[in-house]
């Protein structure tokens, strides 16, 4: 029953929590910055990025710009991080699910925990430079949010689960998995604005990442929040998790066999 992995995931939150936060302190053992390095590493590249693309589309008003972009990056470096990761996240703890009497399902959980406190890390820092261009962003992200951001939350851990277990029969998944986000990557309005794709710009209609991305993006930019589209994907996200659960039940048996 899912009624189950929610009991058992409330129940050991502690647990993968602290794994995911020991994961991300060694990540950063021995620096002076720590984990601030996320931040500063988003805005190096938002800065150089930025100061390229406006540029070259000849972009007016570089505020503008800096904040639609800095926003729009560091939300796809997360997603394209889960995503990327996912193919090969049983197969990195194959020495535990095969030698302990632990449910995969923590191992999807800690890694979830970890990709979340990878996106506020490095979001902090560069939000609070971004407040410098646009303060009401702080009004807007307190106001207009939450729907897109609890949506961003699940897209997270229900498709890269989904792709993990996939991956695990197939696995020449994990060798195309990081070509096609960097395909994705470029097709998306993310250095750039919907409207230069002209003619092709349903290609964002049919791009899940960007349907994910953009809401939390205009929510937290202009304070706008299309309340149909957000409930809607909030019901594809249940669903997702719905079988990405079940899909997992039924895989765990012969897991230890696969990986």
């Amino acid at each position: 029953m899912i009624i189950d992995d929610f009991k058992f995931a409330i129940n050991n939150r502690r647990v993968w929590w602290y794994t995911a936060t020991s994961r991300t302190r060694a990540r950063f053992a021995r620096t002076t910055l720590g984990s601030f390095w996320l931040g500063f590493s988003n805005l190096l590249s938002i800065s150089t990025l930025g100061f390229v693309y406006g540029t070259v589309f000849k972009v007016q008003d570089f505020s503008s710009y800096f904040v639609y972009l800095g926003i729009g990056l560091v939300i796809w470096n997360t997603i394209s991080s889960s995503v990327c990761m996912a193919p090969n996240l049983f197969s990195n703890n194959s020495s535990n699910i095969k030698n302990m009497n632990l449910r995969p399902l923590f191992y999807t959980l800690e890694e979830w925990a970890f990709q979340i406190q990878t996106f506020f890390q490095s979001f902090l820092l560069v939000f609070i430079v971004l407040l410098l261009f646009k303060p009401v962003l702080l009004i807007n992200i307190c106001t207009a949010s939450w729907i897109p951001m609890l949506n961003f939350v699940l897209f997270i851990y229900w498709f890269p689960l989904l792709l993990c277990l996939i991956s695990i029969r197939y696995t020449d998944l994990a060798q195309l998995v990081p070509i096609i986000m960097q395909i994705v990557f470029l097709t998306s309005p993310i250095l750039y604005r919907k409207e230069s794709l002209g003619n092709i710009g349903w290609i964002t209609d049919v791009n899940l990442f960007y349907r994910i991305l953009d809401p939390l993006r205009v929510s937290i930019n202009s304070g706008f929040v299309n309340y149909r589209e957000s409930l809607l994907i909030l019901i594809i996200n249940f669903v997702g998790i719905y079988f990405s659960l079940n899909f997992l039940k039924k895989s765990s048996g012969k897991l230890p066999f696969l990986v």
